[in-house]
């Protein structure tokens, strides 16, 4: 029993159950869409500064992504479902079951999700990477430097994900935005000092570029425990809940592993893409991974939004205030189509300047212009599904998120691709990407309709305290 309730006084409502809907997304979302344009930008600094050492290390740094994008899946999994869990508790009135959520997501993220991609790291990297690159044995040598570091170190991305949310789960997005600033200015300012040899370091080259991540990666993380001791007031973090608790644990992931499966997908769709592509020339996987650098400024803003919006339809779920439910849902819609189509301006009318980010070859601008002006029209569809896949998980439907995410990637996407590729012509391959797209629509809206319909049941239902 919390403190609060063995004095006997009524818990003090929290600001996600009585701001102005408006005015409370504005000040969760834009926080955290800052630190995510901050993360992108960190990102993309790290694969621009490798690309001046050659397109071999920058191709590493690419094939190098479904590895990290599956570690980010578990991370940012495993994340929402403590996110969800934290919310919706604490908009029910149970300390006691927040501050259990609390302490499992310390003992399932830094310690459990570390110590499986440590291991595989160190002894899993160059058969991954001999699988993608064998015919080029230096992107083989520079990318198992790379990954070994990244996931050998992974505990301070892990802990970062971990603490960050914690704020976020109680509105505090602005200091989880402070931790996040601070270990991406730690990393953008560590990359051509490490990489290049800068200021007396040693060169390090593509090993750099991953030591810098990591080393911002741990402060940020150390910063945000510090940050949840001191003014995360809504939880209580104790020694005694950070442990393996099989009831917490089992509704973590009831929301998480949709979440998780969801985004390995990805992984798996970045590794098949880049097996079609390679046949066509290492230069097309060279462009791919450029893509999903430079998409990462459009999309880490909604991103940033659904971590904003999340804990509030949660809390407001839980509380049962459906009208504060729906028009947090309509706000994160409109803002983020509007961001989509800002971004779909953009990759058509300057991808030249977007790909000369990474010192393009005129072999790289003939393959990247019509990659990214083909690939951009599914920006048009993604605001609207990336929106709907949040709220399946904020409101305990992740299932659905899972299901669209799966039949993108996997269903038409890849199977597209690689029908397209059998033209010979690799400028249509990117059409598979705005093919997934409007049946990630079809699917979304359907999905959306049937959770609006239940959600709105289950609130008309009494409130049990």
């Amino acid at each position: 029993m919390s403190k609060q309730n063995a004095a006997g006084a009524a818990p003090q409502e929290n600001k996600m159950g009585v701001l102005p809907v408006g005015k409370l997304l504005a000040g969760m979302a834009v926080p955290m869409m800052i630190s995510m344009l901050v993360q992108a930008l960190y990102n993309i600094v790290d694969s621009v500064f490798v690309s001046r050492l050659s397109e071999n290390a920058f191709n590493a740094v690419g094939l190098a992504f479904p590895l990290q994008s599956l570690m980010i899946a578990v991370g940012a999994g495993t994340a929402v479902g403590i996110n969800a869990l934290l919310s919706r508790s604490l908009g029910e009135k149970k300390q006691e079951m927040a501050d259990r959520a609390a302490g499992a997501g310390i003992f399932l993220l830094p310690i459990c999700s570390y110590l499986v991609f440590a291991f595989i790291g160190l002894f899993l990297s160059r058969p991954f990477f001999v699988a993608q690159a064998k015919a080029v044995p230096e992107i083989v040598e520079y990318g198992v430097q790379y990954t070994r570091i990244c996931l050998g170190l992974s505990v301070g991305i892990f802990s970062q994900f971990c603490f960050e949310r914690l704020l976020q789960s109680t509105g505090r997005t602005s200091l989880a935005m402070c931790t996040q600033l601070l270990g991406a200015i730690i990393n953008i300012v560590m990359d051509p000092i490490l990489i290049f040899g800068l200021c007396g370091a040693p060169r390090m080259g593509v090993a750099g570029a991953a030591v810098a991540t990591v080393v911002g990666q741990i402060v940020a993380a150390i910063v945000g425990l510090i940050v949840n001791i001191k003014c995360n007031h809504d939880i209580h973090i104790r020694r005694e809940n950070i442990r393996w608790d099989p009831i917490v644990a089992k509704e973590i992931y009831r929301v998480g592993v949709p979440s998780i499966i969801m985004q390995s997908i990805s992984s798996v769709m970045t590794f098949g893409m880049n097996k079609i592509l390679f046949v066509f020339t290492p230069t097309a996987t060279a462009v791919f991974g450029a893509y999903f650098k430079i998409q990462s400024f459009v999309f880490m803003p909604i991103f940033g939004l659904n971590n904003g919006m999340v804990p509030i339809i949660s809390y407001n779920y839980g509380a049962a205030r459906p009208q504060r439910v729906w028009k947090t849902v309509r706000l994160s819609t409109i803002t983020a189509m509007v961001i989509m189509v800002l971004g779909f301006a953009i990759f058509q009318l300057f991808p030249s300047t977007l790909l000369g980010l990474f010192d393009a070859s005129e072999t790289m601008l003939a393959i990247g212009d019509p990659a990214l002006r083909i690939i951009s029209f599914s920006f048009l569809l993604a605001g609207f599904c990336i929106i709907a896949g949040s709220v399946f998980q904020a409101i305990g439907n992740p299932i659905y998120s899972l299901i669209v995410s799966v039949c993108r990637q996997l269903v038409v996407l890849l199977p597209a691709a690689w029908l397209l590729s059998r033209t010979g012509n690799l400028d249509l391959v990117w059409l598979a990407f705005p093919i997934a797209e409007l049946m990630s629509l079809t699917l979304s809206s359907i999905f959306l309709r049937k959770t609006i319909k239940r959600a709105d049941q289950i609130m008309a239902q009494p409130v049990k305290r």
